[in-house]
């Protein structure tokens, strides 16, 4: 049967139906210019869990759920569930902190960078090139011979862990939901202002969700891989569906009257631009060199990809890590210690990217 998904056409609407979703889920909800956002997300979640005490970014997202149940279902009907692993684990689980501690000083991930620019916040501009920077670096070792090895095949039972716990976190949800005015409901923690107390209803957003993933999964939809097959290939395919995704979403955001354009006052994000670069570089470097952005990541756990589960537990870990440690920007600019992250990420990211081959 032919996947229409990955075809030209189809990869465009894929990116469409993300970039309107995204928008509405914004109307409905979500924070500003954050409809969707998968690194904000996860840190979300990590904060639900009280991995990290910031009391403003805390709320266990749907969306995440959603997006490996949604991919879950697509494999599985269409026989591409195959569970495997085993391809150098523990750098990706540190490839995964990094690429969270860049996309936090940043304020945002990929997809977060276009929808920022969508809503007219043009500080988007420097986070997008930066990404597209540290994608082309990471592209030069891939054409030196980086690899992080081949996965095995392994147990159904490790390809079906990832979207389990995501299971558990939507029944944990269930049970604990937001008491209005309480920062905690049974063991979740709650955010009773700033972005984490933003967010669309759990119906809406966990149904949006499952529908994006399922045709992510079908489309191979990543955002870190077509600005790779751009710079290596010269191939549009998947830079298609990112074109779509920015001018679908920039209609909707006209249509319901959140285009705001400048680089003043907009929502989660600060106008260092070097550092909204900076942060963009590394997270750019740290996807690249891990084989996908983090939406593509959570859309392969959901294909039974343990090593892809592994970077997405790096990434909560890096939320933690950046939170409690001073590393994460807010609107008011860089956290005391982002700076030296940065440097730190990229030079650990470097030695990574130049000694990681497979003979």
């Amino acid at each position: 049967m032919k996947n229409h998904f990955a075809t030209p056409l189809g990869i465009i609407g894929v990116g469409a139906f993300i970039g309107v979703t995204a928008a509405l889920l914004q109307y409905a909800g979500n924070p500003g210019n954050m409809g969707i956002c998968v690194a904000c997300f996860i840190r979300d979640i990590t904060g639900a869990l009280g991995l990290h005490r910031a009391g403003v970014v805390q709320y266990l997202r749907p969306e995440i759920i959603g997006f490996v149940i949604g991919s879950l279902a697509a494999s599985i009907l269409f026989k591409e569930f195959h569970p495997r692993g085993g391809a150098s684990p523990i750098i990706r689980f540190v490839l995964g902190a990094f690429a969270m501690i860049g996309a936090l000083i940043f304020l945002g991930c990929p997809w977060r960078a276009i929808l920022r620019l969508a809503g007219g916040d043009l500080n988007a501009i420097f986070g997008i090139m930066g990404l597209a920077g540290g994608i082309f670096i990471g592209t030069r070792f891939l054409k030196n011979g980086y690899s992080l090895g081949r996965s095995h095949a392994c147990s159904p039972a490790a390809g079906y862990t990832t979207p389990l716990i995501m299971s558990l976190l939507f029944l944990l949800a269930l049970i604990y939901p937001q008491v209005a005015g309480q920062e905690k409901s049974g063991i979740l923690f709650y955010s009773i202002k700033g972005p984490g107390s933003m967010h669309a209803p759990l119906i809406v957003s966990i149904s949006a969700a499952l529908i994006i993933g399922f045709l992510a999964q079908r489309s191979r939809f990543c955002t870190m891989g077509a600005f790779r097959d751009l710079i290596l290939f010269r191939q549009m395919h998947l830079f298609s569906g990112l074109i779509g995704l920015l001018v679908f979403a920039w209609i909707t955001q006209m249509i319901l009257g959140q285009f705001k354009p400048g680089f003043e006052n907009q929502p989660v994000a600060h106008t260092l631009h070097l550092w909204n670069a900076m942060g963009m570089v590394l997270a750019g470097l740290a996807f690249s060199l891990a084989g996908g952005c983090p939406g593509r990541q959570l859309f392969l756990t959901g294909e039974g990809d343990t090593d892809a589960a592994i970077f997405v537990i790096g990434m909560a870990a890096g939320a933690a890590f950046a939170h409690n440690f001073g590393m994460a920007s807010s609107p008011s600019g860089i956290g005391t210690h982002g700076q030296a992250a940065v440097v730190t990420g990229l030079l650990v990211c470097t030695a990574i990217g130049l000694t990681v081959k497979q003979k």
